[in-house]
């Protein structure tokens, strides 16, 4: 393999030259914060809308309940009819109208509450009008029945059941949170660079076989030293590019947010504004301490070394593929027919981590997958913070390389002849016959 290291270089530096990989890499961050910085603008424009509602409460049960917020005022209209509280909602340019008729029975006082407005009112809003007159309504209740509110709040318990393992190691559900959160973003991040760079490979051998340079290239050097050195070069081309999105990105997320004033966290979706209630909960202190201790008690070593392997192990076997693919077609057309093969396994692989290893992760179903080469490099990852034994990563692992040699193999085969074919669209049948050769 003496020539593999001038493949590799060879692959690399034509990658990173390349005109349109640079101004991708460069646009690439720049459209994703100006895409940011727009919604978290719009998103802050939104939120720092005031509204104004004015309310006109017959029963006289609920008005009192309502406070100014931030950005929402009250104003709670008295002794006026239904058509002239809408008149002066109107004149006002008020958000809208929240009526209450008259309740004579609160158990019944569901038909009794209407909402008024020029537009279709907010989601979050009404979901939240509704809450406060709920809980108003609720309590009225009991005291009508004669139920003590005090014994009540003074009963309530919360029960937050300690897990602990034969071995005396604790654990909780934010544990659990947070070793799926892990391993999902692993596979995620494994799955999205096997596609973007995987099709990079597949593309690069399409226009080396279409523009005939390959014929020359191939006179000198072995046909899977040519793969191989594609499949490294590329992959060091993409952690380049990877790395200089994650770097500008960084960089132009702080201008944006020191230059214009934009706070990227407006981009939220209306959960935001029920975080930061919980957030003023001082009890909430406590939970964030857990959250970083359950950080702290993953085993970030035996993480950040199964991140590694799994990640070139799974990157490596699918671009072999993807070399071998672009090897046996003469466009990006042909490639359809073999491509499904190829991201079935990937589905497959994120769903059964996402649906199986988050109820059970020492399951039969998530053990097995996390054995099979082609799904174990997402199910693995997914499943090491819950606690895998050593043997069975070493296990996985093993497979994993060895599937990958005989994929070299495999895929070199269809290379070395596929490499050299033009005009005509393969089939499955004479990828078997070139494997055979």
């Amino acid at each position: 393999m003496n020539h593999l290291q001038l493949i590799i270089q060879r692959e690399y530096l034509t990658k990173v030259k390349n005109k349109t990989f640079l101004i991708m890499t460069i646009l690439s961050p720049v459209i994703m914060i100006v895409l940011f910085s727009v919604v978290a603008y719009l998103s802050q424009l939104n939120n720092n809308k005031q509204r104004t509602i004015s309310i006109l409460d017959e029963s006289g049960l609920v008005a009192s309940i309502f406070k100014d917020a931030e950005n929402t005022k009250y104003e709670v209209l008295q002794n006026i009819t239904l058509e002239n509280a809408k008149t002066i909602v109107k004149e006002k340019e008020n958000y809208g109208l929240l009526y209450i008729k008259k309740i004579e029975d609160i158990s019944n006082s569901s038909n009794h509450i209407q909402f008024y407005s020029k537009k279709s009112p907010s989601l979050t809003l009404i979901s939240s009008l509704e809450s406060k007159i709920e809980k108003q309504l609720y309590n009225m209740k009991l005291v009508e029945e004669g139920v003590d509110l005090d014994k009540i709040e003074a009963a309530k318990i919360n029960i937050d059941i300690a897990q602990e393992n034969f071995t005396g190691e604790k654990t909780s559900k934010l544990d659990s949170f947070m070793k799926l959160g892990f391993g999902g973003v692993a596979g995620y991040l494994l799955f999205m660079f096997i596609i973007i760079y995987g099709n990079m490979i597949m593309r690069s051998v399409i226009e080396e076989k279409t523009s005939r340079i390959i014929e020359v290239i191939i006179s000198s050097v072995k046909p899977i030293q040519l793969m191989l050195g594609k499949i490294i070069g590329t992959s060091l081309a993409g952690i380049t590019q990877f790395a200089i999105w994650i770097i500008l990105g960084s960089v132009l997320l702080t201008i944006v947010s020191m230059v214009f004033g934009i706070d990227m966290a407006s981009a939220q979706t209306p959960q935001q504004e029920l975080v930061k209630q919980a957030m003023e909960n001082p009890g909430i202190n406590g939970e964030i301490q857990q959250a970083m201790a359950s950080f702290y008690n993953l085993p970030l070593a035996n993480l950040i070394i199964a991140f590694i392997l799994f990640f070139i192990g799974g990157y490596l076997l699918y671009s072999s593929l993807y070399a071998a693919i672009g090897a046996a077609v003469d466009n990006e057309t042909d490639t359809q027919q073999f491509m499904l093969p190829i991201i079935m396994p990937l589905i497959l692989a994120v769903y059964v981590g996402m649906f199986t290893v988050i109820e059970d992760p020492h399951g039969t179903v998530s053990t097995l997958f996390s054995f099979i080469p082609f799904t174990s490099p997402v199910v693995m990852l997914m499943r090491i913070p819950f606690g895998v034994p050593l043997w069975q990563q070493i296990v996985s692992l093993l497979l994993l390389v060895g599937t990958f040699m005989f994929t070299v193999w495999f895929a070199a085969k269809i290379y070395r002849v596929g490499i050299l074919m033009y005009g005509k669209k393969p089939t499955y049948k004479e990828l078997i016959k070139w494997i055979r050769y």
